[in-house]
């Protein structure tokens, strides 16, 4: 999986849009709230999960897939080292970030 691949299948995913974010580059369900960030010279992909699909995805790999070293990790973001992922992996877990983004929003109205 590369940067470019990760970019176009966050991209798929209906309302999404892409923003700079930082140093990275944010997807937001239609511009509003964040499912992943991308940074591309590391190609590394953050993801926003809830802590129990956290767990489940982390268990590919400890070198591929694993919490965010801080608050956020303990709140479900996740980062995927792309170069170590499966394309089937990677388009699995943005669903589940984006699903799970999507699904909040609907609550909140």
């Amino acid at each position: 999986m590369t940067s470019a691949d990760f970019k176009s299948l966050a991209r798929s995913f209906p309302e999404t849009e892409q923003h700079p974010h930082f140093d990275r580059i944010a997807f937001k369900v239609a511009g509003k709230r964040i499912f992943a960030t991308l940074h591309e010279k590391t190609a590394i992909a953050n993801l926003k999960l809830t802590p129990v699909d956290q767990s489940a995805f982390c268990t590919f790999g400890k070198k591929a897939v694993f919490p965010i070293p801080n608050k956020w990790g303990l709140q479900g973001w996740t980062s995927f080292e792309l170069k170590k992922v499966p394309h089937e992996l990677m388009l699995d877990a943005l669903n589940v970030a984006y699903s799970g983004v999507v699904n909040s929003r609907r609550k909140k109205k």
